[in-house]
């Protein structure tokens, strides 16, 4: 077989995977319970990874005779992912859309780690300050189908695989640091209720109907979540501009065997941005692949779009003093009580050669971990690693998914699996068991497991739980539905809070059911008065008697990394921004503003009411879009250089007229020429902070300019 590249996308083709070979030292042993143990040498090279045994991601086994199991004589666990992928791959080895997440964008890039952390991780990734594996991230939205648009109200998405030298590590999360249910069995209902109704197979890409506030309203675990995704979370920018988290509590286990608990947070270098609701519809309207092509885009132009990695690290102690409890997934932990460190960064360089070979077939599975990171008794969780590799089979059609080279580690991988539909390797001998004694007899015997260097799950299995109890129950530590929705709600601006509510009311307005709207009503009472009367108000209806509480909340405060424009960085970087000219502008006005923006790290874009050659003062110049298909929603700011002449001219074109009023409504900057003003006159733009003169542009900046909003549109 060839190993010769043909494109970069095989760099993590199966080129060191070589089934059954490796001669190594084999140490023979028996176990407590009788059973024979083959394993390698202690004294062995561990670092020949051809002789270890290792499950189809590069994982190395450390016992490949024993299942997981609560207590020795306990059930088996459902996280054992060396067993479950071992079964799986036998069942299969004789011989279509994803459900949710359908609609994705993926991108190859590489993570280096800034902080090394032994203290606290084996992970070999971050032993070492400058250490790097490659990563290929996909980013998502959750309900729509795979040809929706980019820009709906929804959670997004946000899954990273790393391909270490410990074998591939998925960190699959959410842009939203908490979920809608507490406990895996729920999941199916709640995409149930979000997708589109059974009977009628609509509306696409929306929660704005009867079942999912049916289903939000009846669960009020699902409060915290809800408020997120009405909040401008619900509607981001950017990919490049959102923030991602692991969503769990999971475990770092040092070379000690100590285990800390921790929380994943990506952090946009780019800062956080949203669009507003009228911009996100308009922008499905003008380019449906909105977030696709900016992503694409900029990494196509060299703007390599970067995340730092942070952790919050804590411990049972603080945990079990908490009001709430660290493995319910509807929680988040405030980074006031424990600060994000952060110990990497992610770069996105190099665009898919192949959507659907690399951005469609990558198949991500929370079970993906290296020694060094651990799981935790999360119960949603704990379904999500019985899940993904269930799906993986359906979706891909083969248990050889690892196969295909996006899936595929880039460290060696061997073990004793065949055959199945789709083989694309060659085993050679007849090692395909284990124990065996074939080497004695100077054949290959196969790889071993390896107790010094293969994967062990952290022992401790307390978390203040009995194991020798096997129930079907919710810890009452779970109860506590409102606390945190009031104070993600308390901690907005007054203006995202005012999002939030409008939001609601939006979303509430689509509902047929009045005795839903009324249920969602009455646990909204238990989150803020304020904000229930609000979206009452703009119902028109009566605020209906508060639900009953099954844990009263609690005021616990604010927390400023809660809000987005508390945190909104005020810079071109990244963003996108229109200049307007015609006929008879100045070229090096123009040209002035053009280095300014590329000075500082944003893209201008030339938008003229013609895009072929134009006169202007000074020469001809190309627009990059034409004014009619280029609306203001696109960009972050506007400037405006035009001739009065043109400008008088351009007053009576509904496009120009619209262009404007749009950047006005949507809060952003808008720096013109005089000329413009009769333009500006025509579209209701008033005068504020951030409609300026051309020369105080750079000043002003690119930002939003959140007080003109109430002039602009009524909120509730």
């Amino acid at each position: 077989m060839s190993h010769e590249k043909s494109s970069p996308s095989t760099d993590n083709a199966l080129h060191d995977h070589a089934p059954g070979a490796g001669k190594t030292k084999v140490v023979e042993t028996v176990g407590a319970g009788g059973e024979p143990q083959q394993h390698i040498a202690h004294d062995a090279d561990h670092s020949d990874g051809v002789a270890h045994l290792t499950d189809n991601f590069g994982h190395r086994i450390s016992d490949n005779e024993n299942s997981l199991k609560a207590g020795a004589r306990g059930p088996t666990l459902l996280e054992d992912f060396i067993l479950r992928e071992k079964i799986f791959h036998f069942d299969h080895e004789r011989i279509p859309e994803r459900i949710v997440h359908a609609r994705g964008s993926g991108a190859h890039g590489v993570f280096e780690c800034t902080k090394a952390i032994p203290e606290l991780t084996k992970a070999s990734i971050f032993q070492h300050v400058g250490a790097t594996c490659p990563v290929f991230a996909r980013l998502s939205t959750v309900a729509g189908g795979a040809g929706s648009i980019d820009t709906p109200r929804d959670v997004r998405g946000f899954a990273v695989k790393f391909y270490t030298d410990s074998g591939n590590w998925d960190l699959v999360g959410n842009d939203i640091p908490v979920f809608f249910i507490q406990d895996a069995i729920k999941f199916p209902d709640f995409v149930h209720s979000v997708k589109m109704e059974a009977d009628r197979g609509f509306p696409q890409a929306a929660s704005a109907h009867d079942t999912f506030w049916d289903f939000v309203s009846l669960v009020p675990e699902s409060t915290h979540m809800v408020l997120w995704a009405m909040s401008d979370r619900g509607i981001p920018r950017s990919l490049r501009m959102m923030e991602g988290f692991g969503v769990h509590t999971f475990r770092f286990v040092n070379e000690k065997g100590e285990g800390h608990f921790i929380k994943f947070h990506w952090k946009p270098v780019l800062g956080i941005e949203s669009t507003t609701w009228d911009e996100a519809v308009k922008i499905a309207g003008a380019n449906p692949d909105f977030h696709r092509c900016d992503l694409f885009e900029a990494i196509r132009e060299g703007n390599f779009p970067q995340w730092d990695l942070g952790v919050q690290v804590f411990d049972e102690e603080w945990a079990e003093k908490q009001p709430y409890d660290v493995l319910d997934a509807t929680k988040l932990i405030p980074e006031e009580e424990i600060p994000v460190q952060i110990i990497g960064r992610m770069t996105l360089n190099r665009n898919v050669d192949n959507f659907f070979a690399e951005t469609e077939q990558v198949a991500f599975m929370p079970t993906n971990v290296i020694p060094g990171i651990d799981f935790t008794n999360d119960p949603l969780l704990q379904g999500r690693l019985f899940s993904y590799l269930d799906t993986q089979k359906s979706r891909l059609g083969t248990t050889n998914f690892h196969q295909i080279p996006i899936n595929a580690p880039k460290c060696p991988f061997h073990n004793f699996q065949r055959d199945g539909m789709m083989q694309t390797l060659v085993p050679v001998g007849r090692a395909n068991y284990e124990p065996n004694s074939l080497a004695e007899a100077g054949e290959e015997g196969g790889p071993r497991a390896c107790p010094e260097t293969g994967y062990v799950t952290f022992p401790e299995n307390g978390e203040r739980n009995d194991p020798t109890q096997k129930l079907r129950i919710r810890p009452e530590s779970f109860a506590d539905h409102y606390s945190q929705a009031r104070m993600f709600y308390r901690s907005q601006t007054e203006s995202e809070q005012a999002h939030i509510a409008s939001a609601m009311v939006f979303e509430l307005s689509k509902v047929q059911l009045e005795h839903v709207r009324k249920r969602f009503l009455a646990n909204l009472r238990n989150v803020d008065e304020s904000l229930a009367k609000r979206v009452a108000d703009g119902l028109a209806m009566d605020l209906p008697a508060k639900a009953k509480a099954a844990r009263e909340p609690q005021d616990w405060g604010t927390s400023d990394a809660l809000s987005i424009q508390k945190q909104a960085k005020n810079t071109m970087q990244g963003r996108s921004i229109a200049i307007l000219f015609a006929e008879g502008s100045d070229l090096q006005e123009i040209n002035r503003f053009k280095r300014l923006i590329e000075s500082e790290g944003g893209t201008p874009v030339l938008v003229a009411p013609k895009v072929g050659g134009i006169a202007v003062k000074g020469g001809t110049l190309k627009a990059d879009g034409l004014l009619a298909g280029s609306p203001s929603v696109l960009f972050d700011a506007v400037i405006s250089i035009l001739m009065p002449d043109q400008a008088a001219k351009l007053a009576h074109d509904s496009a120009a007229v619209q262009w404007f009023m749009d950047a006005y409504s949507h809060c952003k900057t808008i720096a013109h020429c005089k000329g413009t003003q009769v333009i500006l006159d025509r579209a209701g733009v008033e005068k504020d902070d951030g409609v300026v003169p051309l020369d105080q542009f750079e000043k002003v900046g690119v930002k939003r300019h959140w007080a003109r909003e109430p002039k602009v549109r009524d909120l509730a």
